[in-house]
């Protein structure tokens, strides 16, 4: 045997001998809990959100929009709550009842805001308000040469000549107009052709409701035309055909092909 053999030997048993000490005194792994709950407001109505929630261990996490948590820890952890840089008093896990739910209330009042009723929308007050924010629009009309009679005698405008020759925002100006044009007509349906008359009228629910009025909407003019009796009229008759598995009847949009 090599003296640097006899040199190293006794090193390598030292090692060895530390290696299986270190193994038979090794302590086992704690298990580690899931510790949930909610945290509440002093008053326990109203859940917070944003409380920090930490552990002894330096795990750490952050309430939801709920107040819920949920912190993993061991037995020898404890944990606090913090709100407003507020810390809590510190609560040993090994003195919980993990089986249940973790909630606390913490000493914060919420001010509880005054009730606010809002509105239905209403369709006529809508149409009239988007007629105003959108009056120059909507009074849109294509230039022309026309006469105008001022004190001066007769002449023409020389704004609407220039304006004669301003073909890309006239087409703009138009194709705005036609746009804004057609949204009023289509709210001016869903608001007489509601899901709600429709449902009373039809006793259609669901997707059933959803896709007859999808297939069964009908035209501007008639919806404007008709009155209460027919408009009703034609959503019963509608449903009725729509049960049977029947295409709508072409016969109420001749209306519309004439109005052309």
């Amino acid at each position: 045997m090599s003296a640097l053999f006899q040199k190293i030997l006794p090193i390598f048993f030292l090692f060895c001998f530390a290696g299986l000490q270190g193994t038979a005194f090794a302590q086992p792994k704690l298990p580690v809990y899931k510790i949930k709950g909610t945290v509440y407001d002093s008053t326990r109505t109203y859940p917070l959100q944003a409380v920090s929630v930490m552990s002894t261990s330096g795990k750490g996490t952050i309430t939801d929009i709920d107040g819920h948590y949920l912190i993993e820890a061991t037995d020898k952890d404890s944990i606090w709550f913090s709100y407003l840089g507020k810390p809590t008093m510190r609560f040993p896990v090994a003195r919980m009842n993990l089986s249940v739910a973790f909630d606390i209330a913490l000493q914060v009042n919420v001010p509880e805001l005054a009730e606010v009723r809002v509105k239905p929308r209403n369709y006529r007050q809508d149409s009239i308000q988007n007629r105003q924010d959108y009056a120059k629009v909507f009074n849109y009309r294509k230039p022309g040469i026309s006469p105008s009679v001022n004190s001066s005698g007769v002449g023409f405008d020389l704004d609407e000549i220039i304006n004669m020759f301003r073909f890309k925002r006239n087409r703009s100006m138009l194709s705005f107009q036609r746009r804004l044009i057609s949204e009023e007509q289509e709210k001016f349906v869903k608001h007489r052709f509601s899901k709600g008359l429709v449902r009373r009228l039809t006793q259609l629910d669901g997707d059933s409701l959803d896709y007859f009025m999808q297939l069964y909407v009908p035209s501007y003019i008639f919806t404007l035309k008709a009155d209460d009796y027919t408009y009703q009229k034609y959503i019963k008759d509608s449903g009725e055909r729509f049960k049977k598995g029947l295409l709508p009847v072409p016969a109420w949009r001749q209306e519309e092909e004439e109005e052309r």
